[in-house]
């Protein structure tokens, strides 16, 4: 992109609009946003001016936030332009845009739509925030179960244009209640003189425009669908969300427990934008608090003094030990934090996972045992009982450790990712030391 980045400014620099409108004709939105998102506010929105109409819509959808919000500024003295950009993106995409602006800005903006498209706006942004309505668009194709194949045919080539997706058409009543959803693909396959009825099976998904987002997550996850209806309590099919959508949910949930799970309690979305003192401020408790927790490590090694004097090839084993228990809890808590966070499982189910994981860490730690013991036997013999026995109890420890941490977390109304890596092994390191001595001083009778 260098290349083509260079050759843009220059054009800019000469202000030769008609080779840069050349230029920037054959990209595509793809293509056209990387561009706009490195070039300067006053350069980019030079660009974005010059783009054909159909490419501005689709452009800047996929630019950042904050790159948006510049050309909303440096458009607000082109009001026909800008009014014409908002007027024709797509319901969900321009909801995204302006619950993110502020209050009064976004009131500016939302006046410069048409009636019917501000009618559309209000309803969506009137949703509770992180909710389905907040994603839904009603750009979608829907049919009553009367209609002909044939009649739905050219119902879907004259009002299909503007759908969101095609591959899902669905079904109502007079009223506007949801009936069913019919493939795309069941459609073409019937006969034209057979009704919408003949292929209904009355079997549908559909989601609450209250629902929170994440329940979409799971249900997108549960049932092969590129979308899905959403409907208010009384089953009036309001719009429809799509899998992309959902799935840029799932990814800004998925960095978001990515950085609490490594010891920040709040994501940071740009690294490169945030002071230094915020990301200080965010990383400073968890630090402090577990060097804090090692020198709990520290004492109840010096507590066992005396075993180690007595056997010194004792040390050679402490750091293999102790990793061990250590990487079997990050293990155990990754496993039950993702489980949470996605429903597969719940608070009950506590008491039968700790079942399960007992028995997969013994065999774990058995496993394990054999292989440490293959390194004593060459290393020190004399101790082998000793740390196999220690390697078993010790990924038992972290194992367990690490499942039930996560829970403690959710119990008391944390977020479960808090449980994080570091915080799992300070406490594997402590209860490792005192397993590890303990078993050493009982066994070499010191």
């Amino acid at each position: 992109m260098g290349s083509v980045y260079d050759v843009i400014q220059e054009l800019i620099e000469q202000q030769n609009w008609i080779a840069l409108r050349h230029e920037i004709a054959v990209m595509d939105d793809l293509q056209l946003s990387e561009i706009i998102s490195e070039l300067p506010e006053r350069d980019a929105v030079i660009v974005f001016r010059l783009l054909p109409r159909e490419l501005s819509n689709e452009t800047f959808i996929n630019l950042s936030q904050e790159k948006q919000e510049q050309l909303i500024h440096g458009l607000a003295d082109k009001k026909s332009r800008l009014t014409m950009l908002l007027n024709e993106l797509k319901p969900d995409d321009r909801t995204a845009l302006l619950e993110e602006l502020p209050g009064s800005v976004a009131q500016r903006l939302i006046q410069m739509l048409t009636p019917e498209e501000r009618y559309v706006t209000l309803e969506l942004l009137g949703y509770p925030e992180y909710s389905v309505g907040r994603l839904m668009t009603p750009d979608y194709v829907a049919v009553k179960p009367s209609f002909t194949i044939e009649q739905t045919l050219e119902h879907i080539r004259t009002y299909g244009q503007n759908s969101e997706t095609l591959n899902v058409i669905y079904v109502v009543d007079d009223e506007w209640k949801l009936i069913d959803d019919i493939r795309i693909r069941e459609v073409l396959m019937a006969e034209p003189q057979m009704t919408i009825d003949d292929i209904m099976d009355h079997r549908y998904v559909a989601l609450s425009a209250l629902d929170d987002q994440e329940n979409a997550i799971r249900v997108f996850q549960d049932h092969d669908r590129v979308a899905l209806p959403v409907t208010d309590t009384e089953g009036t099919l309001l719009g429809i969300v799509t899998f992309d959508d959902v799935m840029d949910v799932a990814e800004e949930e998925s960095t978001e427990d990515f950085h609490k799970f490594g010891s920040i309690q709040q994501a940071v979305f740009n690294p490169m934008q945030a002071k230094v003192t915020f990301l200080y401020q965010k990383r400073i408790f968890w630090l402090a608090t577990l060097v804090f927790m090692n020198v709990f490590s520290g004492a109840a090694i010096a507590s066992f003094e005396e075993t180690i004097t007595s056997v010194v090839a004792l040390l050679f084993f402490l750091p293999l030990l102790i990793a061990s228990g250590g990487n079997a809890g990050a293990q155990s808590a990754t496993l039950v934090v993702r489980a949470l966070a996605t429903g597969d499982v719940v608070m009950s189910d506590w008491w039968r996972l700790v079942g399960k994981e007992t028995l997969v860490s013994f065999l774990l730690g058995s496993t394990m045992a054999l292989a440490v013991s293959l390194v004593a036997s060459f290393r020190a013999p004399d101790i082998i009982v000793v740390v196999a026995l220690s390697m078993v109890c010790i990924v038992l420890m972290g194992s367990v450790l690490g499942l039930l941490l996560p829970f403690v977390f959710t119990r008391f109304k944390m977020d479960p990712a808090t449980a994080s890596a570091p915080l799992i092994t300070s406490l594997a390191d402590i209860g490792g030391v005192l397993i590890y001595f303990t078993i050493a001083t009982w066994y070499l009778n010191i």
